[in-house]
């Protein structure tokens, strides 16, 4: 843009522009093949309403221009809140309310963020139809108040789809799923819950108080996500008798439920005030803090969408790996240790749990002629955890190098702890029973797994 030209368009001077105009009369052409501001828009910035209604006599096009940030004329007038350049702008034509700029909002989206009510009553009534416009993230007029706390500016907007029946777009949700309570909710904006859940100003059946989004979460589960703070039991009433539940299907009723099962409330009017501030607190924490804890779980386990199998065969081979060494260690330490000499229990014992071989000998399981029924069952769940983890072992290193020497490996640890387990065994019995599983474990392993 001619610098001239843009001093005029900044200071507002008509005089100016004319004159640059005559000496030039094809200076605002030039001006729109620039990429950037033209006229319109440096004067909508700097608030000139004369010097916007002299250039729109010369250059009607301008009004449809986007600048380099992706604004009009009118997004800029709305967002400033100039309703008199709005108003001048309109009589181009109603099509510039629907102009889509940056991340495809229109002017309506920019005075519902600043909070510009004034200007959203003439965007509103001269085109009723933008109030439906979404932006490039799904998100609705309204969302864009929310999340800006604009209640004023939400307060209009909601009365207005009353008026034109347009009441659905109150349950529209944003890209990320977000209906406008989980947008009030987070930022504990108790008037927009009041209003939007009282009945008073819309049904309150028409706004959906269980909409899930796309975290699969409830704005009853958004309360206890988000840091506790005065007005929660009053936002949490709210919602529960709007019969709002949470997503997994604990009812926050039980919240208000304990909060006025307090028996001193039924006597002392002020003691029970306390009280039930108390209790409500106390179950805001405890659901807030389950919550969490649930949250937390959901945010450890596999999903296969985030996590390669790379990293998943290295986290199974590292675990594997863990409980084959926990496994053999307990063979070579078993429960109560090994016989140091060949000192033991008497023969001529009546228990029917211990052995009645004699005097054991050194090396032996402490525990195998102590309580044979104990040792037995140590055995069996040692050499499936055992047996188990090595074959993870062997399946999570298949196509590896080396693939030969690796089950060479395996197998001689298989073997030396064959050897371990039999020397350890204090009898023939329990003997038998441990080469019958070392046997049995690994094909039935093998065929669980195929």
């Amino acid at each position: 843009m001619d610098p001239r030209l843009f001093d005029a368009s900044h200071t507002g001077n008509v005089n100016q522009l004319n004159s640059l105009v005559r000496e030039n009369a094809l200076i605002l052409e030039a001006a729109s093949l620039v990429n950037g501001h033209n006229p319109l828009h440096v004067a909508s910035m700097a608030g000139h309403l004369n010097f916007v209604r002299e250039v729109l006599k010369l250059k009607t096009e301008f009004a449809d221009e986007l600048n380099q940030d992706g604004f009009s004329p009118l997004h800029i007038a709305a967002a400033r809140g100039d309703v008199d350049i709005v108003r001048e702008l309109l009589k181009v034509g109603n099509r510039l309310c629907l102009v889509k700029g940056r991340e495809e909002r229109i002017p309506l989206h920019y005075s519902a963020i600043k909070g510009r009510s004034e200007v959203l009553k003439e965007l509103v009534l001269a085109c009723p139809d933008s109030i439906e416009e979404v932006t490039a993230r799904r998100e609705s007029v309204l969302h864009l108040a929310v999340k800006n706390s604009r209640f004023e500016a939400l307060k209009f907007l909601v009365q207005q789809l009353k008026r034109s029946n347009k009441e659905r777009a109150l349950n529209w949700r944003d890209s990320q799923g977000n209906h406008i309570l989980h947008l009030a909710m987070a930022r504990k904006q108790y008037e927009a819950m009041e209003f939007l859940l009282s009945g008073y100003a819309i049904d309150k059946d028409l706004v959906e108080v269980n909409a899930i989004n796309g975290a699969g979460l409830t704005p009853l589960d958004i309360l206890f996500l988000v840091n506790n703070e005065v007005g929660d039991a009053e936002i949490a009433e709210i919602l529960t008798r709007s019969g709002a539940t949470r997503a997994r299907g604990l009812p926050s009723s039980s919240m208000v439920m304990v909060a006025t099962e307090d028996p001193e409330a039924q006597t002392d009017q002020s003691s029970g005030n306390r009280g039930r501030s108390t209790w409500t607190n106390y179950c805001t924490c405890f659901l807030k803090l389950d919550y969490e804890r649930i949250q937390l779980f959901e945010d450890f386990k596999y999903n296969k969408r985030k996590d390669s199998a790379s990293d998943v065969r290295n986290v199974l081979l590292v675990v594997a790996t863990l409980i084959t060494t926990a496994t053999y260690q307990a063979v070579l330490q078993p429960p109560g240790g090994r016989w140091q000499d060949n000192s033991g229990p008497s023969t001529n014992s009546t228990d029917p749990t211990k052995c009645g071989t004699a005097s054991p000998k050194a090396g032996k399981a402490v525990l195998g002629s102590s309580n044979q029924l104990a040792y037995i069952s140590f055995v069996i769940f040692n050499t499936a955890g055992f047996f188990a983890s090595l074959q993870v072992i062997d399946i999570l290193t298949s196509g590896f190098p080396m693939r030969r020497e690796l089950r060479i490996a395996l197998l001689a640890l298989i073997g030396t702890y064959d050897i371990v387990m039999h020397t350890l065994s204090p009898n023939d019995l329990v003997s038998n029973i441990f080469f019958g599983l070392s046997i049995a474990v690994p094909f039935m392993m093998w065929f669980i797994g195929r």
